[in-house]
């Protein structure tokens, strides 16, 4: 399965890792077609984020979890600690909250080259919240 991430007009894609995550895969699955801000990170480093705080999502277990995401990893974090999110990880990141380091799902990859991702990431730091809608492709 494919995920579609458009970003003001900028369409990325994304295999899911339903092997890996199946359970997030299937929470975040539920979550889609989601219109919504990406916005750069607060304290993670390079990445951006998409709030899920204001969506049901089922108890998940930790599974295919990262602290310490690759570039374009995809990460769905529940809100064991801290608000429910989605993480897209653009280059060197250590996913971070006001409750310390936190580890979320990685559900997915982004595919996009690193030049795209550090100008996605650019983007929201220097422009601020970008609209994007993720989607089933």
């Amino acid at each position: 399965m494919t995920l579609a991430f458009d970003v003001d007009g900028t369409v990325y894609t994304a295999e899911l890792l339903e092997t890996e995550a199946p359970e997030s895969v299937a929470a975040l699955r539920n979550l889609l077609p989601l219109e919504s801000d990406l916005l750069h990170v607060r304290w993670s480093g390079y990445a951006t984020w998409v709030n899920i705080d204001g969506h049901e999502l089922p108890e998940l277990p930790r599974e295919n979890h990262t602290v310490y995401p690759s570039r374009g990893d995809v990460l769905l974090y529940p809100g064991y600690r801290n608000d429910q999110e989605i993480l897209i990880a653009c280059g060197p990141t250590c996913f971070k909250s006001p409750a310390g380091e936190i580890a979320g799902n990685h559900v997915a990859t982004l595919d996009a080259s690193r030049a795209e991702l550090v100008a996605l990431e650019e983007a929201t730091l220097e422009s601020g919240a970008q609209p994007i809608t993720i989607r089933e492709r």
